[in-house]
């Protein structure tokens, strides 16, 4: 089958049509790839090398093709949304509903199942599933519990962009911070991650929602979808306009969606008394977050979080969003800035580097 293929850290992808795919095995599902879109996650893995050669694309939608033994929720032909986080449903972290720790989820970030293999290969070499999807190939092999089932009457290709940015923004909201009604919050970076957070404060009734980010077109899309302060960092004063926002309190959230360390400390400089900070974007690995007068930070009771994936559970989550958007309360369409086929994954990947648009997705069958 077709795919596009990362064989060297920081290359092109390369478009090849001679991938092999195993059937699914027991609770895993084949899925028939209609639409994935590209995540500054996968440009992560891109630049990073690891676990090569390896397929990328975590956020996507398709049509089962076939079901492995077990597998009782899904049947072929249905329509369904792929989720990179697939728990395993009976360890302790699933008890909890929290997928974000349970430890089958996690593989995710080896590019492989929990026990290390792939169902991809090109001749007699293991090719990798990335971010536990593998979405950049006609076909990929899912865990059943990864893939939830959509009406068919859900456009695949605005149902993809739940896979990722929508469940990440709209769940670090919703779950990891518990964004409270009459809220502020300051939303730092307006990539996809960053405007679905915006659009899910709007849902839990924050009343002031500051953004920031250096690209104008990107504060206008925030501004529609609801964002009522619009800075730009590289000609305003951020701590002025939310103090002057607050009236000189700071927000009560702050959200790092460009993973930046230097945004994240800048969230909690801004938060007020008791206020949450939330890191959502992933920033290097070598940079660490400072906390100046830790001591300050105590006595004021702040707080610092993490956020994998807002925290989601699938099949809690996942149909909250769709009804959400269904009732005009989420917007998805406008979450889509462009369209591009296949074979133009190395100049969607550019468009996201130039930060052009909000998100590209992948027609997979063009």
């Amino acid at each position: 089958m077709r795919a596009a293929l990362l064989t060297e850290a920081n290359a092109p992808l390369e478009i090849v049509d001679d991938l092999d795919i195993e059937e699914p095995r027991a609770g895993e599902v084949l899925v028939d790839v209609r639409f994935c879109g590209i995540c500054h996650s996968d440009v992560t893995v891109q630049e990073s090398g690891h676990a090569m050669p390896a397929v990328l694309g975590h956020e996507a939608a398709g049509v089962v093709e076939a079901v492995g033994p077990g597998v009782t929720h899904l049947a072929v032909g249905d329509h369904v949304m792929l989720t990179p986080l697939a728990p395993c449903g009976h360890c302790p972290a699933c008890a909890r509903h929290e997928a974000t720790a349970c430890p089958d989820a996690l593989s995710f970030a080896m590019n492989s199942r929990p026990d290390g293999s792939t169902p991809f290969s090109r001749g007699d070499a293991p090719v990798f599933r990335g971010l536990g999807v593998g979405g950049w190939a006609e076909k990929t092999v899912v865990s059943a519990t990864g893939a939830v089932k959509l009406p068919e009457d859900v456009p695949l290709e605005i149902a993809c962009v739940i896979g990722c940015a929508m469940q990440t923004g709209v769940g670090a909201v919703f779950n990891s911070a518990d964004v409270r009604r009459g809220s502020s919050v300051l939303v730092m970076g307006l990539g996809g991650i960053g405007q679905a957070i915006v659009q899910g404060a709007v849902v839990a009734g924050a009343t002031e929602i500051i953004v920031s980010d250096p690209v104008e077109a990107r504060r206008e899309v925030a501004s529609a979808f609801g964002a009522t302060v619009l800075v730009d960092p590289t000609s305003d004063d951020l701590n002025a306009a939310v103090a002057d926002a607050t009236g000189g309190m700071g927000v009560d959230y702050a959200f790092d969606a460009a993973g930046r360390v230097a945004l994240v400390e800048q969230g909690i400089e801004n938060t007020r008394v008791g206020g949450t900070t939330v890191m959502v974007g992933a920033s290097p690995f070598e940079e660490n977050v400072t906390i100046n007068a830790a001591v300050l930070f105590m006595t004021m009771q702040k707080r610092l979080i993490g956020s994998l994936l807002g925290h989601c559970w699938p099949d809690r989550d996942i149909p909250l969003l769709l009804d959400l958007w269904r009732n005009g309360r989420l917007d998805l369409e406008g979450m889509v800035s462009h369209r591009l086929g296949l074979s133009q994954v190395n100049e969607g990947i550019a468009r996201l580097h130039a930060a052009d648009g909000i998100r590209t997705v992948l027609d997979l069958s063009a």
